[in-house]
């Protein structure tokens, strides 16, 4: 519950507007005339309705149901809220929908059922199965949550997860796994003392066994004391696993010497006097919510080298079963899992511990700005925005459950499969593919102007671990090693990354010398080289790659674009090279459209236009795709004479002249552009084959607002801007640039220039 009116009134409106709920239906395909309804429905729909007659599994390629969960609840405990009904537990059960969306794009129904008999519950959810892939049973109280899922894991052929006890118990064993990592134990000696007889207590501590635990060595106590052989009081057959032959009856009795306590109780049960009595250094989980068993300030201050963990997202260490329960049903589900067994969620915990102990991914660190996640006491288990999770612990998950035999549809390329589940979450991971790929082929030195902005650090460490390209940091040494420190990165300043410091190089000399013989008659006198060279980081790198000691210069995350391009163009722009334009990639819902000119010419010649045409085919063919390049104006095939409809023709007219081997026309409006319908009714004999997937203007207003609308309205994500006509030597960035944008543009950069010509 909210701990202030305004947090409550704040989640109660979150849940009322605009509209009630959090949850909405929408079609997948479309249904906008007779033809459409005709296949949606009646006679088309009958068709695939034979099919699935014929053959069962087809259901999975003519239906949403390989892809849809239930979650299914009767309201009986839920949250800390108790039995509160299911109509009352909705909200939760549409929150958990929406999480399954969220981070692992799968497709959910809430059902919440009014049956409190474990036995009628059991049989209404196995009659759901037809309808679903999976299902999720949530918040129904102990000890009938274990009668529910016995039954249906025993009759239903698709996987069923009771998330309160096993998501819980993953998480655990995650966060365990690392906390005994810290501490330097082992699974096999550790003692532990558990509070909470619940679903998630018992199958956490079945977990705990399964991974070389002791059950010997398992001290489990509820409201009642220890759970003890001969006890008669509130007993189950999973409380009564756990009877320690002993004639100790409480907590207090038992807390010696425990390496570990595990508490899914409730507030107040471990005393600071029980942590003193710990061994050294204890693992102390207190997971109660809201208020866990002992608050994590209380140990500290009697066991300041405490590895702690809780369940609340306002201290380290958050036991949270969002970081398991929508990749385990991912990976289940894409390859037709008949159930979750335990090799599946042992795999979800090897992912989880493992991504962990991994470098802190650049978006979660931005949703999490401020907090330390460097893999530690205080970081033990990931984030649950790390985009990570979904493409490690699902095809981790995936390729247990083909092991072991429960997959009905088997995944045959699971590296593929896990780049499909990273361009789910990264938008620009399967378009990047063929320019990361080629950039492996040559390891290339790419030298970073801003080498002391944290994005810039967090790209070179995605570098050092994905690509073969080498960083190069222009910066302060102290600066950089303070944010790589504080941002948990492990480069190696030296080692695997290279470093220029302005204030003290041992080749300062050479680079300001360098600066002043291609300037000294462009009125820039040797103090002033000087000057340039102690202080302009995006000069210092562009020397760098003119004296071959870096193959290209990325720069601009700050700044302003023509003051980079101004000092690029000084010192790189010679021979044929020269600034040509800047062609941005939006990656969008429906693929990828790239526009230019975004920055170099504000208004170009008919020449500049038909150079920026031919430069965005070649650029766009490295990403695999086959250029389709509409010049656009307010113009539409000559029917304005003048502005930039007379400057776009003048440029059709010079590519016409070159004899180009890909395809272009205009000029037209953006509409026409993109809708092919529109285009065949105004100039039937147009070239373009289908959308086009290139937008050229003649103006740069036109091309960088189309480019901010479709980035800030339209959800695009943009992968530049790409410097045209350089020869692959320098790129300018926006300063709104992320660290994977940064490392996206590493990827162009390392291209070598024989790979696209």
């Amino acid at each position: 519950m909210s701990d202030t009116p305004n947090l409550r009134q704040a989640a109660l409106d979150y849940h009322e507007f605009p509209r009630p709920g959090k949850l909405e239906i929408r079609a997948t395909k479309p249904l906008a005339n007779g033809r459409d309804l005709a296949r949606a429905y009646s006679p088309g729909v009958a068709e695939a309705c034979l099919e699935i007659q014929k053959d069962p599994t087809t259901a999975a390629r003519y239906t949403s149901r390989a892809n849809l969960v239930a979650v299914v609840s009767n309201g009986t405990a839920v949250l800390g809220l108790g039995n509160i009904g299911a109509l009352a537990s909705k909200p939760v059960m549409e929150g958990k929908a929406v999480l399954f969306k969220k981070f692992a794009s799968i497709d959910c129904f809430d059902i919440e059922v009014d049956e409190t008999d474990p036995e009628k519950l059991a049989d209404i959810v196995c009659a759901l199965e037809p309808s679903f892939g999976a299902i999720n049973l949530e918040d129904i109280k102990a000890p009938d949550c274990f009668i529910v899922e016995k039954i249906c894991r025993e009759r239903m052929g698709i996987p069923v997860f009771h998330d309160d006890q096993h998501g819980t118990a993953i998480v655990v064993g995650a966060a365990a796994t690392n906390a005994l990592h810290v501490a330097g134990k082992k699974f096999e000696d550790i003692k532990i003392v558990s509070t909470g007889g619940g679903a998630a207590g018992i199958a956490c501590l079945n977990m705990l066994l399964k991974m070389g635990v002791k059950r010997e060595n398992v001290w489990l106590c509820d409201i009642h004391g220890l759970v003890y052989e001969g006890r008669e009081v509130d007993m189950n057959p999973a409380k009564s696993a756990f009877a320690q032959s002993s004639d100790k009856r409480t907590l207090d009795d038992v807390i010696d010497g425990a390496d570990m306590f595990l508490g899914l109780s409730g507030p107040g049960v471990l005393t600071q006097d029980h942590v003193k009595r710990m061994t050294k250094q204890p693992i102390v989980f207190a997971l109660a919510n809201p208020t866990p068993e002992i608050l994590p300030d209380l140990v500290r201050e009697v066991a300041p080298d405490a590895i702690i963990a809780t369940g609340r997202s306002d201290f380290p260490n958050q036991v949270n079963n969002v970081l398991c329960f929508p990749f385990i049903f991912r990976g289940a589900l894409d390859v037709g899992a008949t159930t979750i067994n335990d090799e599946m969620q042992l795999a979800c915990i090897d992912g989880i511990a493992a991504l962990a102990r991994a470098t802190t991914s650049a978006e979660a660190a931005a949703a999490y700005q401020g907090e330390q996640m460097t893999f530690g006491v205080d970081y033990l288990i990931p984030k649950p925005f790390d985009p990570r999770l979904v493409g490690i612990v699902s095809s981790a998950v995936a390729r247990a459950a083909m092991e072991t035999g429960v997959a009905t549809r088997p995944i045959e390329d699971l590296e593929a499969y896990k780049t499909k589940l990273d361009g789910s979450v990264f938008k620009s991971a399967l378009l990047m593919r063929p320019v990361f790929e080629a950039a492996r082929t040559t390891p290339r030195r790419i030298v970073f102007a801003e080498g002391e902005d944290e994005r810039v650090l967090r790209a070179a460490q995605a570098m050092v671990e994905e690509t073969a390209e080498r960083p190069i940091l222009i910066g302060r040494p102290d600066v950089i090693e303070q944010r790589i420190e504080r941002a948990g990165l492990t480069i190696k300043l030296g080692e695997q990354v290279d470093l220029v410091n302005p204030q003290n190089d041992p080749r300062y000399r050479d680079y300001w010398e360098t600066y002043h013989s291609l300037m000294a008659r462009r009125g820039v006198t040797p103090d002033l080289a000087r000057a340039i060279m102690r202080t302009n980081t995006t000069a210092i790198g562009a020397v760098m790659v003119h004296r071959d000691e870096a193959d290209s210069l990325i720069c601009g995350t700050f700044g302003e674009f023509r003051w980079h391009m101004n000092y690029a163009a000084q010192i790189l722009g010679r021979g044929d090279l020269h600034p040509v334009g800047a062609l941005s990639m939006m990656i969008l819902e429906d693929g990828p459209l790239f526009i230019a000119d975004t920055h170099v010419h504000t208004e170009p010649t008919p020449q500049q236009l038909a150079e920026i045409v031919i430069g965005a085919a070649r650029h766009v063919r490295r990403f695999g795709l086959d250029p389709q390049i509409a010049l656009c104006s307010h113009s539409q095939f000559g029917n304005q004479p003048t502005g930039t409809g007379a400057q776009a023709r003048a440029a059709l007219e010079i590519l016409d002249a070159g004899g180009h081997d890909f395809t272009y026309d205009g000029e037209m409006n953006i509409d026409t552009a993109l809708d092919p319908e529109l285009r065949a009714r105004i100039m039937p004999e147009g070239r373009l084959n289908g959308a086009a997937n290139v937008l050229v203007f003649a103006h740069a207003d036109a091309a960088s607002g189309v480019r901010n609308i479709l980035k800030m309205k339209g959800g695009g994500l943009e992968v530049g801007p790409i410097l045209m006509g350089m020869g692959n030597k320098v790129h300018i960035v926006s300063p709104s640039i992320t660290a994977r944008g940064l490392l996206n543009m590493g990827a162009v950069a390392g291209t070598p220039v024989a790979h696209y010509g």
